[in-house]
């Protein structure tokens, strides 16, 4: 099967090529998915070596309790990776479908926001696994420890990595969301930076209903919501200010 071609601004294309198209994008998703697991299955020793690191040294490895949960974890984390792998894949096959759609003088800008949210998100999961998780485990696995017999589930233990990782890594996506709006004309920088209290009230209650079910976690998410929201304040007045201003039409006099 050959890769699918992606038409050009203005092609006209029947509704069998379409999804002919479509078929062809999908099948590319689909195989770049059973590639990167495949990868992710070969290394995945290696990779629950590197989630298990923000465990206390004292508290040992994640433990298992059912006879095919050792090989049901390791594949649940090794599809979590595979689409980690792929995802470059993934945006660009549906980018490629729908880019002949947008205006070509607007692709380039869909092309920067697609870039920054990729540089934000590998900024929200390092955020996440070198700053958020670490504080995090250590609190939870050390809460009431003189009253419990504190062990560690390897189930549990790597949904909650990977929930925190990809909450996270969201969190990191607010500047996206807000110069979105802005760009739609939805919000304007004059009113970001006069409802600026509103505005923290808002993202301290996002930040709490984040995953999250300790204060420190929940803390640690909130925090950087703050900063990005100020942060995508001052990018949308950068953004408005170079955007061209639109000249008022001439009206013939009668």
């Amino acid at each position: 099967m050959r890769l699918p071609r992606r038409l050009l601004h203005g092609e006209e294309a029947t509704l069998v090529e379409h999804l002919d198209e479509l078929r062809k994008r999908i099948f590319v998703s689909l195989g770049a998915l059973v590639v990167g697991f495949v990868i992710a299955f070969v290394f995945h020793h290696r990779l629950l070596h590197w989630l298990n690191a923000p465990l206390p040294k004292s508290r040992g490895n994640p433990i298992t309790l059912g006879v095919a949960e050792p090989f049901l974890t390791a594949m649940k984390v090794s599809l979590m990776a595979a689409i980690a792998i792929a995802f470059p894949v993934l945006v660009w096959q549906l980018w490629s479908f729908l880019a002949p759609a947008v205006e070509e003088r607007a692709e380039r800008t869909v092309l920067y926001f697609v870039l920054l949210a990729t540089v934000l998100l590998i900024a929200g999961i390092a955020f996440g696994y070198w700053v958020a998780l670490p504080k995090a485990v250590h609190f939870l696995t050390n809460f009431d420890q003189t009253e419990f017999n504190i062990q560690i589930r390897a189930k549990d233990y790597y949904s909650f990595v990977l929930t925190v990782l990809l909450a996270v890594g969201v969190v990191f996506e607010l500047p996206i969301f807000i110069l979105a709006l802005v760009r739609l004309n939805v919000l304007s920088t004059e009113t970001l930076r006069h409802n600026r209290r509103l505005g923290y009230f808002i993202v301290a209650i996002i930040g709490v209903l984040l995953p999250g079910i300790d204060p420190v976690t929940t803390t640690l998410e909130t925090v950087p919501l703050l900063v990005l929201y100020e942060a995508s304040i001052w990018l949308a007045v950068i953004v408005e200010r170079r955007e061209p201003h639109a000249e008022p039409a001439n009206v013939p006099e009668p």
